[in-house]
């Protein structure tokens, strides 16, 4: 049977995340070291990885509870802690995987979690990544976005060529198109019809999904620089 899994990294996240972590159905809540101190808001975690050098002194005794499948590994390794979780909760049977705290702070390990979706063992797997509002996920083949009308949505080439990209529902359409890795083609399209859909004939995209009253809340926060005046 399959199994939905909620991951939480060792990243930034903030109220928007838990909430939306509160309310998502999972199987499996997997801690990845430090973000097991965000896991535990959510729910007692079933299972906990990593290499225990950003977990909380005071909660380190928490790893000794009977309920908790520990998966411990040494600091020197050739994975991060997230690509180890993330590999156990496919072996584990999920199907969906839901990722939180995986983004922000430093850009080399926010970086290297996106491109954790073209690992061999998790391609093709139904990941999300979750970051205050927003959602980042692979597009494969063809996804029809649960989204409204207004919403941004950026699309960005994870392979150096995307072939037979189609969009349906767009303020900016496209029908057979190709995109270059590098280009900037795919940022900042509008939601404008539903359904939206997005097609993709080869290679990977790397869908941003931004709901309308999260990008207002984002622009409404920017300040001039040097501040307000």
């Amino acid at each position: 049977m399959s199994k939905s899994a909620l991951v939480f990294a060792n990243g930034l996240y903030t109220p928007a995340d838990l909430e939306l972590a509160r309310r998502l159905p999972f199987d499996l809540l997997i801690a990845v070291d430090g973000g097991y101190r965000v896991a535990r808001q959510i729910a007692r975690p079933h299972i906990f990885v990593g290499d225990v050098d950003s977990l909380p002194q005071d909660l380190a005794p928490e790893l000794q509870n009977p309920d908790l499948d520990v998966h411990t590994f040494p600091p020197d390794k050739d994975a991060t802690d997230l690509e180890l979780a993330l590999l156990l909760a496919v072996e584990r049977g999920a199907s969906r995987i839901h990722v939180f705290s995986a983004l922000g702070g430093r850009w080399d390990h926010s970086l290297a979690n996106l491109f954790l979706v073209l690992h061999p063992r998790l391609a093709r797997r139904d990941i999300v990544f979750h970051h205050d509002g927003q959602r980042l996920f692979p597009v494969w083949d063809q996804v029809r976005l649960q989204a409204q009308p207004g919403d941004t949505v950026s699309l960005l080439p994870l392979t150096p060529q995307v072939h037979g990209v189609t969009l349906r529902g767009f303020r900016y359409p496209l029908e057979n198109g190709t995109m270059q890795a590098g280009s900037t083609l795919g940022i900042s399209n509008v939601v404008e019809t539903l359904p939206a859909e997005i097609r993709v004939q080869r290679g990977v995209l790397l869908c941003i999904h931004i709901p309308q009253q999260v990008h207002q809340r984002i622009e409404t926060a920017k300040t001039p620089l040097g501040g307000a005046r």
